[in-house]
């Protein structure tokens, strides 16, 4: 029978995720796997906890990888903080934060939601005006929206928030590593993120951090957390000073994430936020210079994550599939009300670099003026 594995081609990711992973990364995927409790991993692991904190920003003690994607960490901060008749307050502008409201009211919460256009971020006042209108055991909402490319107000949010008794939950899954995140300064009290993204790993792990009120809410639970595999309480034991086994971590996939994490420390946060701005903005002119149009307003873009609007008389699946086929890039379409209306680019990680923008571009003019003779 034929190896699959073996005719597995390159191809440039530029969609809205996985993102392409440095060759550093895959060599420490390739690192000879230890036991999950061996000593010199426990070691990796330490250092892979106070690498999250930095990127973070946040001096919380439970900060660590959830085993699982990032709709994983998702589950995990809601599983473990909603009780049945919890008032939760759902911010929402796209996929991820209907995703939100699912598991929500999947746990018997008491669900509000705000909800805003697709392609535009959240509007502060009537965000406070609802805050002020009721009291919210969690309040979430997504800072990065994967599904539309909106960069919604995190900061002012938690702003609104400081000083009351709500939890502030944010999803950073495709933020983090992309644009600098000041959880602690920000007033968020639960984050979690993804490593396909601007961390630049492969899917596979969450990062997650719970502020001490967040603790506070968890161990002062009526209930018992109704997910024994994303319990908090059971796996803060294996990371923290006890080691208690739990499951049986992913141990290559940290390994993977701790060398991620080196990267880019090595370049420097600054540097790489920088870097995906500047590649963003290079983006940006390239399109407009093939006349197309971006669906997010211009202070509202995410450099990392790019809506495009699929201009009239075009296919837009046909033009993915040729840029699959011919060119080895992949970019992604459209989700719910937005799908076969736009175009998503990814510039995550280290997909964001002015090569990968260059030949994106000339491929694009060719696939659409191959796609125009068509119609």
């Amino acid at each position: 029978m034929k190896n699959l594995l073996e005719d597995i081609e390159e191809i440039l990711l530029m969609g809205p995720g996985p993102s392409c992973v440095p060759p550093e990364v895959y060599k420490a995927l390739s690192r000879k796997t230890l036991g999950h409790l061996d000593p010199y991993f426990l070691d990796i692991m330490e250092e892979l906890k106070e690498m999250l904190r930095r990127i973070m920003n946040t001096r919380n003690n439970l900060t660590f990888p959830i085993s699982g994607t990032g709709s994983a960490g998702m589950e995990a901060a809601f599983v473990n903080l909603v009780e049945p008749g919890d008032s939760v307050l759902i911010i929402k502008n796209g996929v991820f934060g209907m995703r939100m409201e699912d598991v929500a009211g999947r746990l018997g919460a008491k669900v509000d939601v705000l909800e805003f256009t697709w392609g535009t971020p959240v509007d502060l006042e009537a965000v406070e005006k609802k805050i002020r209108q009721e009291s919210y055991r969690i309040v979430a909402v997504v800072h990065a929206e994967t599904s539309t490319g909106v960069r919604n107000p995190v900061t002012e949010i938690g702003t609104i928030l400081k000083g009351s008794d709500s939890i502030y939950l944010v999803d950073t899954v495709t933020s983090l590593g992309g644009l600098e995140i000041r959880m602690d300064d920000w007033n968020i009290d639960v984050l979690y993120s993804g490593t396909q993204k601007c961390l630049s790993c492969p899917p596979g792990l969450a990062p997650l951090s719970f502020s001490e009120k967040a603790m506070a809410k968890l161990n002062g639970r009526k209930t018992k957390v109704p997910n024994w595999y994303l319990d908090l309480t059971l796996i803060a034991n294996y990371w923290g000073q006890n080691r208690v086994y739990h499951h049986t971590a992913p141990v290559n996939m940290l390994y993977g994430l701790y060398q991620a994490l080196r990267v880019i420390f090595e370049e420097g946060p600054e540097k790489v936020f920088q870097r995906h701005r500047e590649n963003h903005l290079a983006l940006i002119k390239g399109l407009e210079k093939l006349g197309l149009k971006m669906l997010v307003d211009e202070p509202y873009r995410l450099p990392m994550l790019n809506a495009v609007c699929v201009p009239d008389g075009v296919d837009e699946l046909s033009v993915r599939r040729r840029l699959r086929s011919e060119f080895k890039i992949e970019i992604g379409g459209g989700l719910g009300p937005l799908a076969g209306k736009i175009w998503r680019i990814g510039l995550m990680g280290h997909t964001a670099r002015i090569e990968n923008v260059t030949r994106l571009l000339m491929a694009l003019q060719e696939a659409l003026q191959e796609s125009k003779k068509v119609a």
